[in-house]
């Protein structure tokens, strides 16, 4: 089974509990449960590669976060992409403040050589928090119906950046916005 890697974008435990919800009522319903099963937290992916040394990137986390601070995030619309993952998801409203801050991510990993994919540079990158995979074709739309009895918008704000190898997911380090202390 092969590797990736990912930068991710943690929350605030309130929010982090809205979605978990979401993960729940769709795992009661048998919808969907793959989060779950490969120990994901809910989060926005910054950046993802198959090929990574962590121990090249620590540092410059550390220091990038150690400069920001937290993100306030509103998640206020339901999503999917046309393709065969079959992956529902949660949208944050785009603000600047969470474009810039993945951008400038994107910035401070490619000066430490590490290609940026065509997905996460600036003009192409979609962010979201992903709420369930794997959904079968035929249960889409009932998937769809159950996300929209959340009330959105939920908000929170994003508190902590990590980086993570998967499938299952293993965290590798994490840092507090704003902190210079672990998470």
């Amino acid at each position: 089974m092969s590797q990736d890697f990912s930068i991710e974008l943690y929350f605030d435990p309130a929010l982090e509990n809205q979605v978990l919800k979401a993960w729940n009522v769709l795992a009661r319903r048998q919808i969907s449960t793959q989060l779950i099963e490969i120990e994901s937290r809910p989060h926005i992916t910054l950046f993802s590669t198959p090929f990574l040394e962590p121990a090249k990137l620590e540092s410059v986390v550390k220091s990038f976060a150690s400069k920001q601070e937290p993100l306030a995030l509103s998640f206020s619309s339901i999503g999917t992409f046309a393709n065969e993952k079959n992956v529902l998801f949660l949208v944050p409203s785009p603000t600047m403040a969470l474009l810039q801050f993945q951008a400038q991510l994107c910035e401070a990993v490619k000066k430490e050589g590490i290609e940026i994919g065509e997905e996460f540079k600036a003009d192409a990158w979609i962010p979201y928090c992903a709420v369930a995979q794997e959904v079968p074709k035929t249960r889409m739309a009932e998937a769809f119906c159950v996300l929209r009895e959340l009330k959105l918008p939920v908000s929170g704000y994003a508190m902590d950046i990590g980086l993570v190898e998967f499938s299952p997911v293993r965290e590798h380090f994490s840092f507090g916005l704003g902190n210079t202390v672990e998470a």
